[in-house]
């Protein structure tokens, strides 16, 4: 693989930034990031011209994007939802299932087991998460209820068996059966997190005592302060903020959440304990207009407009239709975030969160050469995954 030195841009890490900063990529992994700019006639040489250099970004929860689905079970459409994303920043991503069958779920592992072999120029595949079908009919949101039920111990395992792809499941915590696929979940290295839930405090700390440390799109498909005869019960959302260690991730789109909310989370979790997601569906990097939310063969009319996916009717949100680059200008600009904390939340934190951090997340020697570099306005110029180019337009000689 060609070495690359980047040069003459300011390096973001977890807690500051280099002036005039240089990283060095050999090997596809990231061997030097400091100040000194290094010489040798083996290098391509990067001029940053200024730009931020920063870790790749990392999205843990999406269903797709450029017009494509995961759940459309073809190789393509993964293509093309990881490249789509990749132009905005996004160098690791987690395809998200919906509510599915259990044959459309097995398929869905074999395409996705085929996309991350491919020979692709996107983001890296890095797992699955899978979203249901465990969930709690009152917070179902766009989940067909069709398939909405308990678990089961031996579903669970049967799945498990299927596939060793598996990094994350979302699930309501306050079912029958939950606490036990939580622990079985933990046990084979796959983070259970709370989703779709009408839990109260007491469940939820239950919950995180068996593995469900994560909560799912904070505020959205989950109880705030419910009454159950007539008392007031802390429901999921309060459960994150009075839960200390526990993790949340956010949909920083604009419109899913307000400002005022995202500098609340922001306030009350801090960086470290807050990871953005887009939780996008096909019409992320998309323009406005006529959309589907879900499979082709399965899915749902939606319009895209204002920046999400309304239903037709525009009575509801059917989706997000963000990207990375989005979500962090989105932090600075709505919470006031410093860009330091901003990328944090879109690269260290997601990475610590699933597991990944010793290979991904931060820009340190040793680790994958995920890199993307963008302008003051977090305009993506140029991005990189495993020390391979997919975007470029920054000058570049050797």
């Amino acid at each position: 693989m060609k070495k690359y030195k980047i040069y003459n841009g300011k390096v973001i890490t977890p807690y500051k930034i280099i002036n005039d900063g240089c990283v060095i990529v050999d090997g596809g992994k990231i061997s030097y990031v400091g100040n000194e700019n290094i010489q040798s006639d083996d290098f391509v040489e990067i001029d940053a011209k200024g730009l931020y250099i920063s870790p790749g970004f990392i999205d843990i929860h999406t269903h797709g994007g450029g017009d494509a689905d995961f759940m459309d079970g073809t190789v393509d459409a993964y293509i093309k939802a990881s490249e789509r994303h990749a132009q905005h920043g996004t160098t690791s991503i987690i395809p998200t299932t919906l509510s599915s069958s259990n044959d459309e779920l097995k398929n869905t592992f074999s395409v996705f087991k085929s996309a991350k072999n491919s020979n692709h120029n996107g983001a890296d595949f890095v797992g699955f998460h899978l979203e249901g079908p465990y969930f709690s009919m009152e917070q179902k949101g766009a989940q067909d209820p069709k398939y909405i039920k308990d678990p089961s111990v031996e579903e669970v395992e049967e799945i498990l068996s299927w596939t060793d792809d598996i990094k994350r499941w979302s699930l309501a915590p306050e079912l029958n059966g939950a606490m036990a696929v939580g622990r079985i979940l933990s046990k084979a290295g796959i983070l259970p997190a709370i989703a779709h839930s009408n839990a109260v405090y007491s469940q939820v700390l239950e919950a995180y005592e068996n593995g469900f440390t994560h909560v799912t799109h904070l505020y959205s498909g989950m109880s705030m302060v419910r009454r159950i005869n007539a008392y007031r019960y802390a429901g999921v959302v309060e459960s994150a903020f009075l839960i200390d260690d526990m993790t949340v991730e956010i949909i920083a789109d604009g419109s899913h959440l307000p400002a005022s909310l995202l500098k609340l989370i922001y306030k009350f979790k801090g960086p470290s304990n807050i990871a953005l997601v887009t939780d996008s569906m096909r019409g992320a990097g998309m323009p406005e207009g006529p959309s589907v939310l879900g499979s082709t063969k399965n899915g749902i009319d939606v319009i895209i407009e204002d920046g999400v996916a309304k239903l037709p009717d525009r009575s509801a949100f059917a989706g997000s239709v963000a990207t990375t680059d989005r979500l962090v200008r989105n932090m600075i600009q709505l919470a006031d975030a410093p860009i330091t904390d901003a990328v944090r939340m879109m690269t260290t934190t997601p990475a610590r969160i699933m597991g990944i951090e010793k290979d991904k997340g931060s820009l340190i020697p040793g680790k994958d050469a995920d890199i993307v570099m963008f302008d003051g306005d977090i305009n993506v110029q140029f991005t990189m995954v495993k020390g391979k180019i997919v975007k470029n337009a920054v000058g570049s000689k050797g």
